[in-house]
């Protein structure tokens, strides 16, 4: 059964998706917001998550908010792993590779 916590944070997630999809706001709101597509790697379900970001060239920095409440950036530990993310219009393909530094603080850089 689905917590109160998780309902909240799928209608929050769902708003997010809607507002990049607006005529009138889909473009502000796109430049600090994206969507990322990846594969679970036990569960081999596939998520996409609306995420904020930072882009520079073909990298892609996404910083991880309360990262230890969230589980989906764990998929891309270790070596990391294949993911979508959706910027200009269109999916990229990229790979993504998770960080915590020595303040706990949880990145996942891109490459694209």
């Amino acid at each position: 059964m689905r917590t109160r916590a998780r309902r909240a944070v799928d209608r929050f997630n769902a708003c997010v998706l809607a507002l990049r999809s607006s005529p009138r706001l889909g473009k502000v709101v796109s430049r600090s917001l994206t969507v990322v597509t990846y594969t679970g790697r036990r569960s081999g379900t596939t998520f996409s998550i609306p995420v904020g970001y930072r882009r520079t060239g073909d990298v892609v920095t996404i910083g991880v908010a309360f990262p230890d409440a969230k589980s989906w950036w764990r998929n891309f530990t270790g070596d990391g792993a294949p993911l979508t993310v959706h910027l200009d219009g269109a999916d990229r393909p990229g790979h993504g590779l998770a960080h915590r530094d020595a303040k706990g603080r949880v990145t996942v850089t891109v490459r694209l």
